[in-house]
């Protein structure tokens, strides 16, 4: 059994050893490797021939403490190329399962490896991961790397999602590696991701130990993320069903903000649920245009299983999953353990609710809350898919009061159906006691002006990956930087693309 004191002590003699940091004062730590030897592999990112930094996250590398300076050179390119390994480091590859579009699988880091955890100037740990570092023992074909457009792609959409204020992982940089990688389309210029995670402990993580029917290393790694993602639990006297109950909160909160942007994760697998509360893993993901519940983007997903509309319905069905594997720990009594699992899953619908009802509460400027605030909600849904209008706009339109005026050029706001709902949103915002300026304020707040529109993701990574023009991805993470406030020369920005009659499709880049 792996105890917190375990932990501790494993995090203090790594942090002796961590001292020997580059001059890009890296600190790391690795606490992952004090669980059983069954969670991971140790193993070296294999080398690539000729790696080039294509894009660098300044702002992040200060936020984590790291010398910018120090990561410029070559031996910083080889270092996120995986061609060198920094001081204090000790990579390895991480198991666990997954219920891959319901279907359970045996997984692990295929073409990944964690260098370490990262210790920050003010104590904070983080994940320092390579993504498509070749093979790794848990591979299971092809060659483990990653194209160079679909590791810009999660650098973009990561980093848009932080300036959202959307819990998720984030990239550090993206490296090209001098090599091609042969995938549907042909040969690829090929691309290594470094991604910064509070951890990457996944449900499927638990899947893996359960499968396993070691309680021993069930409990380990139960206790392990409870003391590094919810350490106020850990000296409770039974901790496992607090720390269930913590996760659900985490995901119910995350999925409404998702709901809140029109984000559609695309691949809501369980080895993609991060117990920290981060999105995780931006493969077929996309940003609605036109508000549809049934959106899909990804092109795996025919069925439909991860659409906007599902996406609640899929985290409580993960959370399931969840629940089983802590079932022996959650009580000494299985009919006991079995009953309090079920109690905390009826109860996910309701925790959802409450999460998605405060985010779209804040959109339409509601600080208080009243019983008939759904039906407002849903009704100005309702109105938003019959005009097939863009989900982004017609909020932000909403915060800054232009759907108000009459002469408004778009006529649907002129429908009656509109201007009834209209009436009655302005005599719901009667009923707070303050003025329409704070109201307005606290929409701007909650509704971006800028998202990262599909068409212009794809127009940056085009020109990166075709032409070797990284102008075009930085200009739009400039304006994604900023996503409330609304500039006159960034307008162009807020545009969706000029329908075609092709439907927008995502990808997985595997």
């Amino acid at each position: 059994m792996l105890s917190s004191v375990h932990i501790q002590e494993a995090v203090c003699m790594s942090n002796k050893s961590a001292t020997k940091a580059t001059d890009a004062a890296w600190h790391f730590d690795n606490s992952y490797v004090a669980l059983p030897h069954s969670f991971y592999a140790l193993q070296d990112p294999v080398p690539v021939r000729k790696p080039g930094i294509a894009v660098f996250n300044h702002a992040l590398a200060e936020a984590l403490g790291l010398n910018a300076d120090g990561l410029n050179g070559d031996e910083a390119t080889s270092i996120f190329a995986g061609n060198r390994i920094p001081a204090g480091a000790k990579p390895i590859a991480q198991a666990y399962a997954g219920h891959q579009f319901g279907h359970f699988t045996m997984l692990g880091d295929g073409r990944a490896i964690l260098l370490g955890e990262h210790i920050t100037p003010d104590g904070q740990r983080f994940d320092i991961q390579l993504k498509g570092s070749g093979q790794t023992p848990f591979s299971r074909r092809g060659d483990r790397r990653a194209a160079l457009g679909p590791m810009l792609r999660e650098y973009i959409i990561s980093e848009a999602m932080h300036a959202l204020g959307i819990p998720t992982t984030r990239s550090l940089a993206v490296v090209t590696t001098g090599e091609q990688v042969l995938r549907d389309l042909g040969p690829l210029p090929g691309g290594i991701l470094t991604r910064v995670a509070s951890s990457h402990i996944r449900v499927g993580t638990f899947e893996f130990a359960a499968a396993r029917d070691d309680q021993t290393e069930l409990r380990a790694l139960a206790d392990y993320t409870i003391q590094r993602h919810f350490p106020d639990l850990a000296h409770a006297d039974n901790p496992y069903p607090a720390f269930l109950q913590a996760v659900m909160e985490r995901q119910a909160s995350l999925v409404a903000r998702w709901q809140g942007v029109g984000f559609i994760h695309g691949v809501m697998n369980t080895d993609n649920m991060a117990l920290s509360g981060e999105t995780i893993d931006y493969g077929p993901c996309a940003f609605m245009d036109a508000y549809d519940p049934a959106t899909v983007f990804s092109s795996i997903d025919r069925q439909g299983r991860y659409a906007y509309k599902n996406q609640p319905v899929i985290a409580q069905w993960n959370l399931a999953r969840f629940t089983e594997t802590l079932l022996p720990l959650l009580h000494s009594d299985p009919k006991t353990s079995l009953t309090f699992g079920q109690e905390a899953l009826a109860a996910f619908p309701e925790l959802f609710q409450q999460a998605w009802l405060s985010v779209m509460r804040a959109k339409l400027g509601l600080s208080t809350a009243q019983a008939d605030d759904i039906s407002l909600i849903e009704n100005l849904l309702t109105w938003m898919q019959r005009h097939e209008k863009d989900f982004t706009n017609t909020f932000r339109a909403l915060a800054t009061e232009l759907v108000a005026k009459t002469e408004s050029e778009d006529v649907s706001f002129q429908h009656t159906d509109f201007q009834d709902w209209h009436a009655r949103w302005q005599t719901r915002l009667s009923q707070q006691s303050e003025s329409l300026e704070t109201v307005r304020q606290r929409m701007l707040s909650h509704n971006p002006a800028i998202i990262p529109r599909n068409h212009r993701v794809e127009e940056a990574i085009k020109a990166a990956v075709e032409e070797n023009d990284f102008s075009v991805m930085q200009k739009l993470l400039t304006v994604l930087q900023t996503p409330y406030i609304e500039r006159p020369e960034h307008s162009d920005y807020q545009l969706p693309p000029e329908p075609n009659g092709i439907p927008y499709q995502t990808f997985c880049g595997t």
